[in-house]
Formats: structure tokens, sequence, C-alpha cells
């Protein structure tokens, strides 16, 4: 059974997020002589898991690169960390990807890789075949694939495809990594499987039980109260009836004794900084829902107030499917979901109130 044959037979999907046919992509390039970049940036707001695979399996990292595109890899870590540097030590290519969050996007990191800025480019058809950019450079076909996903195409090579899917569910197959942060006693990387419960994740990391909301997939997720974590497993069937998915395998458990509103605003300042400032959804829409929320959490009896309120819900209508990549779409997503689970702490602080300790509202 060749490659491709196996990696279809298992069923992997990609670990980085969209969750992609790996076959499929594979097969794409293979096609059109693709060259490859294994992403191991880390890109997400939380996310841990490509640095362990680069620190723990890096040989079997580099083996399931070179069995999908042979001497035609790259791979991508942020400038000057120690994924980075490993990545040196070991001798393979590296292409160093500024700290920024869009500059990992799978699109930036083709364009890096072409002489280009690592900003987001509009794709008219998948890179995996080739193009040009909006100056008309030329791209020669590139296809990016996580470092998980990468590992795991060694994983299927080297224990087979029943060995594989005897991990995980029917719709989601295989071992996986997740990173658990925020207040647990052990942050860190989990090695998983879709199905277990949320919670079992959370206690893997040191627990205990969520007592306030939960992140799901970083600043491309959803917030989730402590209830609504408490009771799902992790599956993309669970998760999607809350707007989300395993995605790029991140979770957060937020600090109960820490204002989720005034977390909600941290998290959305730092999106506000990290517009690839070439769209107007980035350059203006998310920087302007981050300046509402924190109108929300200074908090004040007033019409101002639910006038932010209802900019804020809007705004994450209209940045929805804007933008060169799916950062907008992300970060609206984020926010309404923390809309729907803060609603009765946003109208404490309406009042001037918050129950938590360190949240006092103006």
């Amino acid at each position: 059974m060749n490659l491709l044959a196996q990696l279809e037979s298992a069923g992997l999907t990609g670990r980085g997020g969209a969750a992609f046919p790996t076959a499929t992509k594979i097969r794409a390039a293979h096609q059109h002589r693709a060259s490859l970049i294994v992403n191991a940036c880390d890109g997400e707001l939380g996310a841990a898991k490509d640095a362990f695979v680069v620190e723990h399996h890096l040989e079997e990292l580099v083996r399931g690169a070179r069995a999908i595109a042979g001497k035609r890899v790259r791979f991508a870590a942020h400038r000057g960390s120690a994924t980075a540097a490993r990545l040196h030590a070991a001798r393979v290519k590296v292409l160093e990807v500024p700290h920024r969050y869009v500059s990992s996007e799978e699109s930036s990191l083709i364009s890096l890789a072409h002489g280009g800025l690592a900003r987001p480019m509009t794709k008219r058809a998948p890179f995996v075949v080739g193009g040009s950019d909006s100056t008309g450079r030329r791209i020669a076909p590139t296809v990016v694939l996580n470092a998980e996903t990468v590992w795991r195409v060694d994983q299927v090579l080297e224990h087979g495809p029943e060995w594989f899917r005897s991990y995980g569910t029917a719709a989601e197959p295989g071992p996986r990594l997740v990173t658990v942060s925020g207040a647990v006693s052990r942050p860190g990387v989990v090695e998983t499987a879709a199905g277990v419960r949320l919670a079992e994740l959370v206690e893997a990391a040191g627990g205990p039980l969520p007592e306030g909301p939960v992140v799901v997939g970083g600043l491309g997720g959803v917030l989730l109260s402590a209830d609504e974590a408490r009771g799902l497993r992790w599956s993309s069937q669970d998760l999607a009836a809350y707007g989300t998915s395993t995605g790029p395998g991140v979770v957060h458990v937020l600090d109960p004794a820490v204002c989720p509103v005034e977390e909600v605003a941290r998290w959305l300042r730092y999106a506000a900084g990290e517009s690839a400032g070439q769209c107007g959804p980035c350059m203006f829409g998310v920087p302007a829902l981050a300046e509402d929320w924190e109108l929300l959490a200074g908090g004040a009896v007033s019409r101002s107030w639910d006038a932010a309120l209802d900019r804020v819900e809007r705004r994450a209508d209209l940045l929805r499917g804007r933008g060169a990549c799916r950062f907008p779409d992300g970060v609206a997503g984020f926010a309404t979901s923390a809309v729907r689970v803060l609603a009765e702490h946003l109208e404490e602080h309406a009042s001037g109130r918050c129950s938590t300790t360190s949240g006092v509202a103006a």
C-alpha cells in the first residue's frame, strides 16, 4: 500500500486547524511537484504542540516530511525561537517567520518563502498548483502542512492505518495533541484523541475542573461557560453546536478570580495589534471591535454602554467573510461567543459592578 492509500485508509486530517484530508493535499502536491513547508510556528494563542513535536519527535517529523516531498522541504518556525534553534541544529532548511499572528497563516508562509512579506495572500486557487501574488510575482507550487500532521504521516507509515484508527472516533480518527493552559496546575501539551471529555483534558493538565469560562481554539475559537466545558466531548461534532471545532488543539482555562470581561478585552487588544495592514477589516474593523469591548469592560450606566454592546455585535457580523485571510472571521466568532457566555457579567459591568476580585468596573 503506497503513501496516499495508507493516509486515505487512516483518515488523517490536518492538525493545524482546518482538518482538511491530508491525502488530498499530498495528492495535489505530488501532481504539481509542489514543495512542502512544515508549519512549526505555534501561531495560535496558547499553542505549544509544534514546539513539542520538534523537541520530542524531530527525527520522525523530518522522516515524514521527506516521505511527502523528498528534499523539497522547509520547516517554518518563529524567528529566534527554541523551535527554530532545534531545527537549525538538525541541519534542515528553516524558514524563520516574524512573531506576528497572521505571519504563520498558510499563504503568509508561502509568500515569505517566495521572497515576499509574511502576509496573507488572496488565493484565486490553492497555491499547491502555483500562481502569482497581487504584484504579479510568480508563486511556485507549494503545500503547507502542520508539524503534527507531518509527524502523524510518519506514524501511519510506521504503524499502519488500523493502528491509527484505533484512536479517536470514526469521524476524527487518530491520536492528537492538545495544548492546555491557563488556570491549571500543569499547563502543557496533552496527548489524547477526539471523543474524550473536555474536562478530562483539563484534568490531564492538573485541573481542577473549570470554574470559569474556557477558551477553545484560541483567538480563532470560542468562549464556553464552565458548565458547557464540563459537559462536552472533545470532538468537532460536539463543538459544532458552539460554532467551533477541535481546530488547532488549544484549550485555555480562564482564572475564576480574574474578570472574564477584562480577560476578553486583553485578547481583543492583542488581536487589534496583529493586523497585516493590508485590508480594511483587519486595519480598522478589528481595532474598532476591541475599542468597543473596552467600553463594555469599563462599564457605566449610560446609553453609551448599550450602544457599545450593539456595536460589538454589529461589527462582529460585519467582519465575517471579510479580508484576505480568516483572521477577522476568527476574531468575530470569539467576540460573539464572549457576548453570549458573559451576558450576566456584562450586565454587572453596565451597572458599574464586577463580582470577581480583580475586576471592579469604574
